[in-house]
């Protein structure tokens, strides 16, 4: 199935998607590319937010602002692995039997179906901003974690 097609689905079965996933031959750089395309996802609902700042604070910017952010994402992708690894840790405490390459798959797979909620957490971000944004983003942040924790639930059961 397509990437987008996945996304979808994930909203509605993520155990199953998510399952499915790990039913195919385990890759590292294929667990490693939806890591990549979250972060890029990341980044781009993080533009909205960017540009208006640019446009209220003329003195950074707007190049400067995506360059910033751009390489924060970059830098973020060992701690990724750092969550997927503790992860699966407190699963295996729990009484887990998945592996390591499950748990990032999970998380590097939640954080690609969480982007729709990313995404309108961003433009409210960069349209709104204020407390309304704040709740947007909270639920965002919520949707994550409950994709995480349903999909690391998943791949720890195998």
């Amino acid at each position: 199935m397509s990437v987008t097609s996945d996304i979808l689905e994930s909203w509605r079965r993520p155990q199953v998607v998510v399952r499915r996933l790990l039913g195919q031959p385990q890759s590292e750089p294929f667990a490693f590319s939806f890591l990549v395309t979250g972060l890029i996802l990341l980044f781009v609902s993080l533009t909205p937010f960017l540009a208006r700042e640019a446009y209220l604070h003329p003195d950074q910017p707007l190049t400067q602002r995506l360059l910033a952010a751009a390489l924060a994402m970059a830098a973020t992708v060992p701690l990724w692995y750092l969550f997927a690894a503790m992860g699966h840790l407190i699963a295996r405490i729990l009484g887990g039997k998945g592996s390591f390459y499950g748990a990032r798959l999970a998380l590097f797979w939640a954080l690609v179906a969480a982007s729709p909620a990313l995404l309108v957490s961003g433009m409210a971000r960069g349209m709104v901003g204020g407390r309304g944004s704040d709740v947007i983003g909270l639920i965002a942040a919520g949707v994550f974690v409950l994709f995480w924790v349903m999909m690391l639930h998943e791949a720890e059961r195998a």
